[in-house]
C-alpha cells in the first residue's frame, strides 16, 4: 500500500489541463446520463472543495436548458461543537454558493443540516450523561454527522427513487480508506462509481479517489473558485491550522504538503490533541480568544472518569467486567459542573472574541431547554439546578414555557440530602418514589405505576457500589450453576 507522499500525482501521465479536461468531460457525461439527482457531500475542506469545483465547472460548459433539468443538492453538517472559524467559514461558504448559484442560472443549492437537539452533543453528553467519546464507545459521528446526512439523502432518494453522491474521499488519505474503497470496487459496474453499503438505490461517486494531497492543492491554487472564494483563502486557513506553517508545493517526493491538519469538533476526545485548533492559536495572537476551548476540551478528556460515572448502567443495571463495574452515565454533580464551566466557557469567548463572534454560541437556548426536561422528568432531578446555574453564570432569567411545577423543589431536595447524609443511594430512591407518586397523583387508574416503582428500587437497594458489585457477582455464579445443571440434564436425556 502506497502513502500520500508516495503515491504518482494524477497529472504525471497527460499533465494538468489534458487530466481535468478529461475528469469535467466525464462529469458531463455523467450528469447527462439521466434523470438522478446528485448530493455533494462539503466539509469546507480541501478535498469536498475540489470535488464541488469541478462538478460546478463541468456544469457551468452545458447550456442553460440542458443543466437546469435536475437538481444537485450540496450538503454540509454542523455538529454544532465544530471549530468556530471553520464553522464560520463553512456557513459564509454555503451562503456564497447559493448566491452565486441563483445568479449564474446553475443548479446548485446548498443545505447546512444539523443534528436533531435530541441528539446533539450537549443533550447526550449533559443530558443523558454520555461519558465523554472515545475509541470504543464513539457514540457521536452517527448523531451529530451520519444521521442528519443520511436523514437528507434517504428524503432525496425517497422523492426521486435514486440518487448520485459525490465525495472527497481518496485512496491516499490513509490505508484504512484505501483498503474500504478497493473493497467496494469489486462492486463497481463502472469507474468511480459505487454502491452506498448504507443507503439502497444511492450510488457513491468519487472523482477524486486516486489523487494525491499534492495534487489537490495544485488544482485548488491553480483554478479559480466558481462561488467566489479567493484564490488562497482556503490554503491560508490550512496554514493556520498547522503547527509549523509550512504548506509547500510538490518540489520532489520527499517535500511534505500542506493539509495533514483535520479540522473536527472543538470537543473531540477521540484524538490526543486538537492539533489544528492548537496552531490557530498559535499561528495568529488574534485567535487567542479560542484558548477557553482547549481548557473546557481537557476538561473533559480524564484517562480514567471512572470516578466521574455512575456504577450502574443508564437503565440501573450493573454490569461487570474483570475489573469490576461498567462505568455508565455522568453523576449529577458532574453534568452540572459541566454545564456551569461550558457557560463559563461561552460567556469568556463572548468577552473576547473578535467582530462577527461576539453572539457565539456554544449551546443553544433549545438544548438547555431538553436538557432540563431529562434531568426534571427522567432523573428526576427535583433540585431543578439548570435555571439557577445558568442565572448565575450568565445573570439573565432563563426563559422556559415548559411548566414543571413541583410539591417539592430545591429547598426540599437539600434538606432530604442533608437527612440522607452520605448515602447518596438513599437519597436518589427517595427522591425517584416522591416524583413517580407526584407524576401520577391524577391517575385514576395507575398501569404500570407498580412497575415504576419496582425499577426504582431494583436500581438504587444497594449499600453502595462494593455491595452492588458484590450482589451481580453472586447473581452471575448463580446463573452459571442454573446453565451447568441445565446443560447437565439435557446432556443425560
Amino acid at each position: 500500500m502506497t502513502t500520500d507522499n508516495q503515491a504518482l500525482s494524477v497529472f504525471e501521465a497527460m499533465g494538468f489541463k489534458k487530466t481535468i479536461s478529461i475528469l469535467l468531460k466525464e462529469i458531463r457525461e455523467l450528469y447527462l446520463e439521466n434523470d438522478l439527482p446528485w448530493v455533494v457531500g462539503y466539509s469546507g475542506g480541501k478535498d469536498s472543495t475540489v470535488v464541488l469545483q469541478l462538478i460546478w465547472e463541468a456544469l457551468s460548459n452545458l447550456n442553460e436548458d440542458v443543466r437546469c433539468r435536475k437538481q444537485v443538492y450540496v450538503i454540509s453538517t454542523d455538529t454544532l461543537v465544530e471549530n468556530p472559524i471553520v464553522s464560520n467559514w463553512v456557513s459564509r461558504s454555503l451562503q456564497m454558493m447559493n448566491e452565486t448559484a441563483k445568479k449564474t442560472k446553475i443548479p446548485i443549492s446548498a443545505h447546512q443540516l444539523r443534528p436533531e437537539v435530541e441528539n446533539s452533543f450537549w443533550v447526550q453528553l449533559l443530558g443523558k450523561g454520555y461519558p465523554a467519546p472515545r475509541p470504543l464507545f464513539r457514540w457521536c459521528t452517527e448523531r451529530l454527522k451520519i444521521w442528519p446526512s443520511n436523514k437528507f439523502i434517504y428524503n432525496v432518494v425517497n422523492k426521486y427513487g435514486e440518487a448520485i453522491l459525490a465525495i472527497g474521499t481518496r485512496k491516499a488519505e490513509s490505508q484504512i480508506r484505501a483498503r474500504t474503497m478497493v473493497k467496494h470496487e469489486r462492486s463497481r459496474t463502472r469507474d468511480r462509481l459505487s454502491p452506498n453499503g448504507s443507503i439502497p438505490n444511492c450510488t457513491i461517486y468519487t472523482p477524486i479517489e486516486d489523487w494525491t494531497n499534492d495534487d489537490v492543492w495544485l488544482f485548488i491554487t491553480r483554478t479559480e473558485n466558481p462561488w467566489g472564494l479567493g484564490p488562497t483563502e482556503l490554503l491560508e486557513l490550512y496554514k493556520d491550522a498547522t503547527l509549523d506553517r509550512e504548506c509547500p508545493l510538490v518540489v520532489d517526493k520527499s517535500t511534505p504538503s500542506c493539509g495533514a491538519s483535520r479540522f473536527g469538533c472543538w470537543v473531540c476526545t477521540l484524538v490526543a490533541r486538537d492539533k489544528s485548533m492548537e496552531a490557530m492559536i498559535a499561528n495568529d495572537p488574534q485567535n487567542e480568544w479560542l484558548k477557553p476551548l482547549t481548557t473546557f476540551r481537557d476538561l473533559l478528556d480524564v484517562n480514567n472518569d471512572d470516578h466521574l460515572r455512575d456504577f450502574r448502567r443508564m437503565s440501573g443495571r450493573v454490569q461487570l467486567h474483570k475489573d469490576g463495574p461498567i462505568h455508565g452515565p455522568y453523576l449529577q454533580h458532574v453534568r452540572e459542573n459541566f454545564l456551569r464551566k461550558l457557560l463559563q466557557t461561552q460567556e469568556q469567548l463572548r468577552s473576547n472574541a473578535p467582530e462577527g463572534y461576539h453572539d457565539i454560541e456554544l449551546i443553544s437556548q433549545e438544548e438547555l431547554k431538553t436538557i432540563r426536561r431529562i434531568w426534571i422528568l427522567e432523573k428526576h432531578e427535583l433540585e431543578d439546578s439548570l435555571p439557577r446555574i445558568y442565572e448565575d453564570v450568565v445573570k439573565k432569567i432563563f426563559v422556559d414555557d415548559a411548566d414543571y411545577y413541583h410539591c417539592f423543589g430545591f429547598a426540599e431536595m437539600k434538606l432530604l440530602q442533608e437527612v440522607c447524609g452520605d448515602d447518596r443511594l438513599r437519597f436518589e430512591l427517595i427522591r425517584e418514589l416522591l416524583d413517580l407518586e407526584w407524576q401520577n397523583r391524577n391517575q385514576v387508574r395507575r398501569v404500570g405505576f407498580l412497575d415504576q416503582f419496582e425499577s426504582a428500587f431494583k436500581k438504587t437497594f444497594y449499600d453502595d457500589e462494593l455491595d452492588a458489585v458484590a450482589f451481580a457477582r453472586h447473581k452471575h455464579e448463580l446463573l452459571g450453576k442454573v446453565s451447568e445443571e441445565i446443560s447437565d440434564e439435557l446432556t443425560d436425556l
